[in-house]
């Protein structure tokens, strides 16, 4: 009778609060419960009534003792499993824990924590895990498995550690296909040595590695250019009952040449020949060629190309690809051609990256009208251009000073899907600076931002030195100014350039102010606005007209004079060798005209 004492009536259907639709148990995910799906049993009535209470009402207080006496634990996962949301449910897990005592079932653990971890509720799962733990229970291989792929998935490194540690010791094992997914997962992550420490840790007590195991990992350290490390884990092979096959010379192989050690690779290559149960396919021919073309060795690689045809191996479009890249790069365009003429023989069907190959050899050599005709064949066969085959003709026209025909291909990117680099609009913005057109520096820089692309410091450099020599150095600052409020952190070629243009046109205030500003510690709080810098009222007066100002006569006031000297004493020993050549020529020339203006006054 304890139930029907409460102040809010049932309003709401059971039924509509309780799909559960997310929820499942089973190692191939998440199962589908069905709206009409019953409990068929007495106590379903039950489950109704506690679901609809825990979501409408404020307070169970006065029905505490019967739920106490009546709600067990298999009732409490059924109620459970009504909630529509997780975490809701992990609220009722909590309520029912703390406040009616009830100890509740691994399949509650198990059908929460999935739902949890599917729903981006990582932290929960945490908290429910120990409570699994109090409650007496371990997570069987299936869980265990989900819970650290999951957290891996997450980068929740500390969660994963967590859980093998609650196992460890344990008659729980997770097989070789979870270990080794779970590897995988860190090393795509880029976290490398969280894996092998796992793998050694953890892992290896779990379940014994197999050669897939190694070859994630020797993957992995080669990737971030640890091959000697990877090369200890591929004499330990053996050791563990694992022989090495094709894939894991082919990573090793990759890795040394990419630290250009081709000399090793090429070791590695006759002990995969002399092997009887392994024999090199065409990833190890590739990356062989790779490393030789990388090093400038066209010669070798082109002798390794035709052993490789000689050996039955078919070239595969990425053997095309490093050649005419290796060729094009030490301008031997004859080569290059003839390597793209005998991709068809083959049936190897050029890709983006064999015509920005072409295109670059031929940009390389100075001829590029013909780079334009391949990308007119590029374009005919229906191949879309990358930024970077937009960026080699982009800065190959400006270097002939084509910045009209630059600027129409900057033009095609504003009217295309791609998002631009600052690299590709960087010589346009370049060029035109150097041609004395700084207005369409400035409305390129424009066509960046309404493209999502953000100018780099190469950029803002660009432009801050193309204002300074047209004279334009009030635009320079606020360019400068710009810069700091966008984030972007100028360097010292950025700030070293402007300090002489200033000290060149007589400014040596607003040198001052850069410089100060440019040693300040970056971490004061200030922001990027606060730093920018001021900039004079009077724009037509420059320093020396001002100094010159401030004398009365032989005998007048030199207070501004001498406030210009005590901020010079403190740039000038911050000035390097060449800035301080052209601060002194500055001087030079304001000395002068203070002296001129000076007789000017006498007259």
């Amino acid at each position: 009778m304890a139930l029907v004492s409460l102040t809010r009536p049932f309003r709401v259907r059971a039924s509509t609060i309780s799909i559960a639709r997310f929820h499942g148990q089973t190692q191939g995910g998440v199962r589908f419960y069905p709206d009409r799906e019953v409990i068929q049993n007495p106590e379903s009535w039950f489950v109704k009534v506690v679901s609809t209470l825990f979501v409408n009402s404020h307070s169970l207080d006065a029905c505490m003792n019967y739920l106490c006496e009546k709600l067990t634990s298999l009732i409490a996962f059924e109620v459970i499993k009504r909630f529509n949301n997780p975490k809701v449910g992990f609220e009722f897990l909590e309520f029912s824990r703390l406040n009616l005592n009830v100890n509740h079932c691994y399949s509650t653990y198990n059908l929460l924590m999935r739902s949890l971890c599917e729903m981006g509720y990582h932290d929960l799962v945490n908290i429910v895990f120990d409570y699994m733990g109090s409650d007496g229970h371990l997570p069987d291989s299936t869980l265990l498995g989900f819970l650290v792929t999951w957290m891996a998935q997450a980068s929740k490194f500390d969660m994963v550690k967590k859980v093998l540690t609650a196992v460890q010791g344990k008659e729980v094992r997770i097989n070789s296909f979870v270990c080794n997914n779970l590897l995988s997962v860190l090393v795509k992550q880029n976290q490398v040595h969280e894996a092998i420490y796992l793998f050694k840790e953890y892992l290896v007590m779990q379940s014994p590695p197999d050669a897939w195991t190694f070859n994630i990992l020797i993957r992995g350290l080669c990737r971030v250019g640890e091959v000697d490390k990877a090369f200890d884990f591929f004499k330990h092979m053996e050791s563990f009952g694992c022989l090495p096959d094709v894939v894991t010379y082919n990573t090793l192989i990759n890795g040394l040449c990419k630290a250009n050690e081709v000399h090793r690779a090429c070791e590695l290559f006759k002990e995969i020949q002399s092997r009887s149960d392994c024999s090199p396919d065409v990833v190890t021919y590739t990356s062989i060629i790779s490393g030789f073309c990388k090093s400038g060795k066209m010669k070798e690689a082109s002798d390794l190309f035709e052993e490789m045809m000689r050996s039955g191996i078919q070239p595969n479009v990425i053997t095309f690809n490093v050649l005419i890249d290796g060729f094009g790069k030490i301008g031997n365009i004859v080569e290059a051609e003839d390597m793209y003429r005998r991709m068809a023989y083959f049936d190897c069907s050029a890709d983006v990256i064999t015509f920005t190959s072409l295109i670059d050899g031929y940009c390389r050599a100075g001829q590029v009208n013909h780079g334009l005709q391949f990308w007119n064949v590029m374009k005919t066969r229906n191949v879309s251009p990358t930024v970077y085959t937009y960026a080699v003709l982009i800065n190959a026209l400006c270097k002939e000073n084509r910045l009209n025909e630059a600027r129409d291909f900057l033009g095609q990117i504003k009217n295309s899907s791609i998002i631009p680099k600052p690299f590709m609009y960087n010589p346009v913005i370049d060029g035109f600076c150097k041609a004395g057109n700084v207005d369409e520096g400035n409305v390129i820089l424009k066509e960046m931002e309404e493209k999502r692309c953000k100018p780099d410091k190469v950029t803002f450099t660009i432009l801050i030195i193309g204002h300074c020599v047209k004279g334009r150095m009030f635009e320079a600052i606020n360019i400068f100014n710009r810069m700091l409020a966008t984030g972007c952190a100028p360097d010292n070629i950025t700030v070293n350039s402007l300090i002489s243009c200033l000290l060149k046109a007589g400014m040596p205030n607003e040198a001052y102010r850069i410089r100060k500003m440019a040693l300040e510690d970056r971490n004061l709080g200030l922001s990027s606005f606060e730093k920018a810098i001021p900039l004079r009222t009077n724009t037509y007066i420059p320093v020396a007209a001002d100094s010159v100002c401030t004398f009365s006569g032989i005998g007048g006031s030199r207070t501004g004079c001498n406030t210009q000297f005590m901020r010079l004493k403190l740039l000038i020993s911050d000035l390097n060798l060449q800035d301080l050549c052209l601060f002194l020529r500055s001087w030079i020339e304001i000395g002068e005209s203070w002296f001129w203006g000076f007789q000017y006054r006498r007259v």
